[in-house]
């Protein structure tokens, strides 16, 4: 998926901006605009009075001599939880838009889309916010119009500041998804403890389905820098000179191991921060 940046910046705020994506690319990645519900078998259970006659298991009864009732689970909408990466290296962009603002876009288009088919969803905006769950940010589950407003004006007012701490927020994300879920992280996955992919895989481990949209620049991709160029840090006071000609070929080396080593990711294009010398 591919989002010309500069287009989405000309269609303003991001209510109309996330609405519009949602319109032109993302509408009809489902069969049916509203799930409903299925059942699934889950264990048997013997018959007491008041039981549903329909779910006795005559097999079970032609072999034991008893009465046994078939127990289902409920299988309810699909609950989505979107996290959003909100530190500082987020918050880069030389063109029309920074990572977060698109990133920014993507969630709401997704909000818009999911509360449509009648899903929950849920927003969980990850960053330095004075506790230890490295959450800024959360808003519950829900579907309403209402809710999704409220989303959106949570992302509109989301700033990319500080470290990332988007392994912390994962672990807090595992805890309020509850039952198997929908979890989209919106990141760019720059991350210096390097426990985000740890993470990733904790929430796969425990059966949600994990979908990474991987937030990038294509300068980051290529690096086309020729000037000697100060790369500085926008999470930290750390910084570097350096001459890009030399260390093209090893840069470019280490990004694909880092995106060889980024599971189920979708790029999409936008950047770190860097200064010419």
């Amino acid at each position: 998926m591919t989002l010309d940046p500069a287009l989405l910046a000309r269609l303003g705020p991001l209510q109309v901006r996330a609405r519009k994506v949602m319109e032109g690319v993302l509408t009809g990645l489902h069969q049916s605009p509203v799930h409903g519900q299925s059942v699934e078998f889950a264990e048997h259970k013997e018959y007491a009075p008041g039981d549903e006659i329909k779910h006795i298991d005559w097999r079970a009864y032609a072999k034991l001599d008893k009465y046994y009732v078939k127990r289902f689970e409920m299988e309810t909408n699909l609950r989505a939880l979107l996290v959003l990466d909100a530190s500082g290296s987020m918050a880069y962009g030389r063109g029309a838009m920074t990572k977060l603002q698109y990133a920014s876009v993507c969630a709401g288009a997704l909000a818009y889309l999911l509360a449509r088919q009648g899903d929950q969803v849920g927003l969980c905006v990850a960053g330095d916010g004075g506790t230890s769950e490295g959450v800024r940010e959360f808003l519950p589950f829900a579907s309403s119009p209402t809710h999704v407003q409220e989303l959106l004006r949570m992302l509109e007012g989301s700033q990319g500041k500080g470290p990332t701490l988007l392994p912390a927020a994962l672990d807090f994300t595992a805890e309020k998804a509850g039952r198997r879920a929908l979890v989209v992280v919106l990141s760019d996955l720059f991350d210096a403890t390097e426990q985000s992919l740890p993470a990733l895989k904790m929430l796969r481990s425990r059966r949600h389905d994990v979908l990474l949209l991987q937030t990038l620049d294509r300068e980051e991709l290529d690096f086309p820098f020729d000037d000697p160029t100060r790369f500085l840090s926008m999470e930290d006071d750390r910084q570097i000179e350096a001459q890009p000609r030399q260390i093209r070929e090893s840069y470019l080396v280490e990004m694909r191991r880092f995106l060889d080593a980024a599971p189920d990711r979708v790029l999409l294009k936008l950047l770190a921060r860097r200064e010419a010398a």
